[in-house]
């Protein structure tokens, strides 16, 4: 849930926010160290520093100060290996849901810069509660004077000037407590969440993916999307129609063949992204769908993490479905090269290993029948090859920071299928898509 608490904007006030996180890290180690040692044990550095009480600490302090802290805690939570130790992932999973947002005094102050003195002249209605607060800004509800029923997407101050010295201070926390593996370099991710950032925050640069992805969604009623209004829209303001659908959670308690529709309607959308339009909105947040009940549409939201992928890219991601889904092993190794999950000198166990784990991912393209997603268990059993590969090879290969953006996606769409029990022609959608 959304906590009130002002957005530290200066950099000394980020860099002081991540001081404290230091000191409560190395307060919290010495603390559990001398308590281990009262009972007579000899605990590991590690041991003292994979507390739940230093979790929380690495969470709430990237919470609070939002932006790129908080973004790279995000990739390195979704699914890229488990770089992070378990009881650190688990925990940075929550910076996804909850968060801080400005208090009324700072939101003001933000519209003011943008928009002006006497903004709220503008307004017959402005509820400063924001209805939802993300990593780079929170969103209002608002009613124009015209009456036009508005959403208003605000960013926090200081991102944007923040977002190279917070990734370069993330980075070293975690260096400096041994929160990563020694033998991960994790600097093109740092280098993507550094690029990632600036892109979005660029909220004119938000307004563009919208209105394109709004044209090749095209009229697909299927589907609705907010309009941008132009005027009130600047870099750090997006202003939008409001869509007053339920969140799409609420399709669970729906009829079978509803819940099948929705959830087919979904899995074809992110089909036409990856291999058709090569834009593809990234965010598997469950927020940024929601359900009209009484027309049975789907909204789309949130289009800051919107990706454009080649040409060259998409082929390389088709070819390797292909061959998961009609080809041999020597098939998915060669193909699984071009996209960049393996090299050509990797050891034939590394290889034999990714081939398994892309084949079990893409069990359901090989569904001859409708794909039960609520009866399935391929995300535990995927997590199962993944670990099993971290403790038995020393070796590892990262993949493209491109493709990790595209297992949080597909991993997000899996986890909103099950979600809804739903039973999908997979075969026939990814068929149609690679043929």
């Amino acid at each position: 849930m959304s906590t009130e608490r002002r957005i530290p904007a200066s950099r000394l006030g980020r860099i002081s926010t991540l001081g404290r996180l230091a000191g409560g890290i190395a307060s919290g180690l010495v603390s559990e160290g001398a308590r281990q040692v009262a009972q007579g044990r000899r605990p590991r550095f590690s041991e003292l520093l994979l507390t739940p009480a230093n979790a929380r600490r690495l969470r709430d302090r990237m919470s609070e100060m939002r932006g790129a802290a908080m973004k790279v805690g995000q990739l390195l939570s979704m699914d890229s290996g488990n770089l992070l130790p378990a009881e650190f992932s688990e925990v940075l999973k929550g910076l996804r849901e909850g968060a801080h947002h400005m208090p009324m005094l700072q939101l003001a102050n933000v519209l003011e810069d943008s928009w002006g003195e006497g903004w709220e002249r503008n307004f017959r209605r402005f509820h400063t509660s924001p209805r939802a607060a993300a990593s780079i800004g929170q969103v209002h509800e608002a009613v124009l004077k015209d009456g036009a029923h508005i959403a208003v997407k605000i960013q926090y101050p200081g991102v944007k000037r923040s977002i190279d010295s917070d990734v370069a201070n993330v980075a070293t926390l975690l260096r400096l407590f041994r929160l990563l593996p020694e033998d991960i370099d994790i600097d093109h991710i740092l280098d993507e969440a550094r690029r990632q950032l600036h892109d979005e925050a660029d909220y004119l640069k938000e307004a563009e993916a919208l209105k394109q992805y709004s044209v090749l969604l095209g009229g697909d009623d299927r589907f609705s999307m907010p309009a941008v209004l132009d005027e009130m829209t600047t870099s750090t303001v997006l202003s939008m129609s409001y869509l007053t659908g339920d969140p799409i959670e609420a399709v669970d308690q729906q009829a079978d063949a509803v819940r099948n529709r929705v959830a087919t309607d979904l899995l074809e959308l992110g089909i036409r992204e990856i291999f058709e339009w090569g834009l593809v909105q990234t965010d598997p947040n469950f927020a940024n769908y929601r359900y009209q009940q009484d027309t049975g549409v789907i909204e789309l939201l949130d289009f800051g993490a919107t990706r454009r992928y080649s040409e060259q890219r998409q082929q390389a991601l088709r070819a390797l479905l292909a061959a998961c889904i009609d080809g041999d092993d020597s098939d998915v190794q060669l193909a699984a090269c071009d996209v960049g999950y393996l090299g050509d000198e990797d050891p034939s166990a590394y290889r034999r290993a990714i081939t398994h784990l892309l084949r079990t991912a893409t069990e359901p393209a090989r569904a001859k029948q409708d794909y039960d997603f609520g009866g399935s268990d391929i995300a535990a059993r995927v997590s199962d090859i993944v670990v099993d590969m971290r403790l038995n090879e020393k070796y590892g290969r990262m993949p493209p920071v491109e493709i990790l953006f595209l297992h949080r996606k597909l991993g997000g769409v899996y986890l909103l299928l099950n979600r809804l029990r739903a039973k999908v022609p997979v075969g026939a959608l990814v068929k149609a898509a690679v043929n």
